[in-house]
């Protein structure tokens, strides 16, 4: 009887060994899978997940995710291309506009000298000029689509952002707007390309005197986040949301914008590291903007 037990003892440590073993082994093939996947996705790629197990689920999980590669890829692919289709549209459509409305805005001052002042011309005129602007801003979005590379250099935010404020003052004074401006004593610098910086805020603060309900504010705290903050009571959280969207325009004030200045000051933002959100609350819109203090 002690012989036999022995024997159901000894077997059973032996399987148990053995069920301990197959786990430390499915383990090490699941991390295997995990860090192989990652670096797939990681890098453009076409090579596929290479297991060293020999477990039968291993390899028809690894299997399974190589399918799943393979469609991930083709669908990337397809999105780059659409992208890339999309880019030269744009660039060609802005480009192919230019020209004619040039011809048009020369030939508007042709008939206001043969013709006498009216008022149907300087409305013809103001339309002109504003699809002028829309089309100009529609090519440089093309041409910051198509740029990759960007020079860094260091940049004091606090300067930076005291400038562009200032050099929006005459907007601030044609809306009534008395603009509250908070900015930390202590400089705080970043390395960034100053002329995308430049743009960044132009964009948010053009778009914050365009939308406001009559007020801004401005604030620049030590840890180098940036906040713009307005009233706008015709603002909804959904069209918030959607603010840094391509083309996306709320409906006041539409007619008279592109839909490209904040999705613009996003693409920069990221393309510098930083990160930019909208916040909508109580009928306030706030718009964050940070950049990491490492580049």
């Amino acid at each position: 009887m002690i012989t036999w037990l022995c024997v159901f003892c000894f077997l059973l440590a032996a399987a148990l060994l053995l069920v301990i073993l197959k786990i430390l082994l499915m383990r090490r093939a699941l991390r295997e899978i995990c860090r192989e996947l990652q670096e797939k996705l990681e890098e453009d790629t076409n090579t596929l997940l290479q297991v060293s197990s020999r477990d039968s689920s291993i390899r028809s999980l690894a299997a399974q995710l190589n399918t799943q590669l393979r469609l991930l890829r083709d669908r990337r692919h397809k999105y780059q291309q659409g992208d890339r289709e999309l880019k030269e549209a744009i660039t060609n459509m802005a480009h192919d506009l230019r020209t004619p409305l040039t011809a048009v805005c020369g030939y508007l001052e042709l008939l206001k000298q043969d013709c006498p002042p009216s008022r149907y011309f300087d409305l013809l005129e103001n339309r002109t000029e504003l699809l002028k602007t829309l089309t100009e801003e529609l090519f440089r979005y093309s041409v910051l689509l198509a740029e990759e590379d960007w020079e860094p250099e260091t940049v004091l935010l606090n300067s930076v952002l005291q400038e562009c404020l200032a050099s929006h003052y005459s907007d601030f004074k044609k809306e009534g707007i008395i603009p509250e401006i908070h900015l930390t004593e202590n400089p705080v610098s970043r390395s960034l390309n100053r002329s995308f910086l430049c743009r960044i805020l132009d964009n948010i603060i053009s778009n914050a005197i365009k939308y406001s309900d009559g007020d801004f504010q401005v604030f620049l705290d030590e840890s180098g986040e940036m906040r713009f903050s307005n009233l706008a009571r015709d603002l909804t959280p959904v069209a918030a949301g959607r603010l840094f969207d391509r083309f996306y325009t709320v409906e006041t004030g539409a007619r008279d914008s592109s839909g490209l200045g904040l999705s613009i000051a996003k693409t920069l933002t990221e393309r510098m590291g930083g990160t930019i959100r909208a916040e909508y609350r109580q009928e306030r819109l706030s718009i964050f903007l940070s950049f990491s203090a490492r580049m």
